[in-house]
């Protein structure tokens, strides 16, 4: 038995959001230059279809939010009044979405459905998903009738996705979703930054002067070697191909990428970036590897990667997946040079998939952090995808170090690999791109910077015992 919840002695109540910050953004984000002003809550005004329409009838665009018991929030948007008209509402702005660690998973309307029936009942969409369904704190779902159209839902979704299958609500709250006035976008600057960054063409040519002069700390090594490791599709190779672009002054795809669902890199390479075309090379190698997968037996080994951090693997090695490298007698009894070994490990983490990372995997990056942590080497999280994971910095680059989204999954990355927020560095690798971009330039650059710099922190220990085994 559920109980009704809004009883009399809340009605006054003050209304309260309980949408967090970054949720409230990213929906605003999605809606356009909006806010959101909170019109019905049930717990304050009853979950009663006929508490909600008093509210919330001809009120405009509008967003539903619900709450479960198991964490998830979820809900949809409408940009048709509600007004009990006992009418079918073709709505093709209507979608679904929901938030349950990760990015927030996003629904459209199917545009051969109707968006919801506009009745006296609760608010309902699709004539499919049903909010306070029976004046009760719970949600229903249910198929489409015949005679509502074409066969099929409205909205496809799974439930256990959009709300973990739990039916029970905590709360649920109506917001009516209005365009802000011009008048308030100076209020975003005022905003404050947690990083500083200079997003001009002199900071560009500077940058890229600053890594063209970089010399190796240690006279011995001539181009410091930066090992990229990360989960399938995270932006290794891109990155490579992004740096390499913006040397060569235009688009470059020498290094495989893609988003296949296994590893596209199968070797492990080596790749240096030259200073324009027939340019000399520039002081640092960027070493690819296969992509790390969760499952034991896929993906890099954990062992290969120790040997190529020691410098035993060498260029177009091909990674067995049944077996890590096993290097011959004669090598195995020469301990490699400092110019050999990696100087800086860099993990690629895709910033939409941080807060998706299964246990297994979290664990595999671990074990590996911790081995680079036994030979002294330096370490950095490059966060790639920024643009997929914030609508908001998709559409303004610059806003990154605005964001209080993107400042919160690279707190989050941090604590969940263990290294400093100072060296968790937000990009945006070239992927669809056809030209240069001005933004992508700076961050990249001044990623790649940073590598040189803790490079040099670790040649600046191991130099003085260049020849001991690691």
């Amino acid at each position: 038995m559920y109980s009704t919840f809004g009883a009399s002695s809340t009605r006054n109540a003050p209304l309260t959001s309980k949408l967090t910050e970054e949720q409230r953004e990213q929906l605003c984000a999605s809606l356009g230059n909006v806010k959101l002003s909170l019109l019905y809550k049930a717990s304050v005004h009853g979950y009663q279809a006929s508490a909600f329409h008093q509210r919330c009838d001809r009120q405009g665009p509008t967003l539903l939010v619900a709450y479960n018991r198991s964490g998830y929030t979820f809900g949809g948007y409408t940009s048709v009044d509600y007004s009990q008209s006992m009418q079918n509402i073709t709505d093709e702005e209507a979608f679904l979405f929901s938030f349950h660690g990760g990015a927030p998973l996003c629904i459209d309307v199917s545009c051969v459905h109707y968006a919801r029936y506009d009745d006296v009942g609760g608010p309902n969409f699709g004539q499919q998903l049903y909010f306070c369904y029976n004046n009760q704190p719970r949600v229903y779902n249910q198929e489409a009738p015949l005679s509502f159209g074409a066969r099929g839902n409205a909205f496809g979704f799974s439930a256990a996705k959009l709300y973990g299958d739990d039916t029970r609500l905590s709360e649920c709250e109506v917001y009516k979703v209005e365009e802000k006035s011009t008048l308030l976008e100076p209020q975003v600057s005022a905003e404050k930054l947690w990083r500083n960054v200079l997003w001009t063409a002199e900071r560009r040519a500077e940058l890229m002067e600053i890594i063209r002069k970089y010399k190796p700390l240690v006279t011995s090594v001539s181009r410091v070697r930066i090992l990229m490791i990360g989960p399938v599709g995270a932006g290794k190779s891109s990155f490579f191909n992004s740096i390499n672009s913006i040397f060569m002054g235009r688009m470059t795809s020498k290094a495989m990428s893609g988003s296949a669902g296994t590893s596209l890199t199968t070797q492990f390479r080596t790749y240096p970036v030259k200073d324009g075309r027939g340019g000399k090379p520039l002081p640092f190698v960027l070493c690819d590897t296969m992509g790390l997968e969760e499952q034991s037996g896929a993906g890099l080994d954990i062992e290969d990667i120790s040997s190529i951090i020691q410098g035993h693997i060498s260029d177009r090695y091909k990674f067995n997946t049944t077996a890590p490298f096993q290097p011959d007698e004669q090598k195995a009894s020469r301990p490699a040079s400092l110019q050999e070994k990696i100087h800086c490990v860099v993990y690629v983490i895709d910033a939409t998939k941080i807060s998706l990372m299964s246990d297994k995997l979290q664990e595999k990056l671990a074990s590996i952090r911790r081995k680079v942590n036994s030979l002294g080497i330096a370490q950095i999280v490059l966060m790639t995808k920024v643009d997929e994971a914030c609508p908001r910095v998709e559409e303004n680059l610059q806003s990154l170090y605005v964001s209080s989204y993107i400042k919160s999954k690279v707190q989050e990355v941090s604590s969940r690999l263990g290294v400093p927020v100072s060296c968790v560095l937000p990009v945006k690798n070239y992927s669809q791109e056809l030209e240069l971009e001005l933004n992508c330039d700076v961050l990249l650059l001044t990623a790649l910077q940073q590598m040189l710099n803790f490079a040099d922190d670790y040649l600046d220990d191991a130099g003085h015992v260049e020849g001991n085994v690691f």
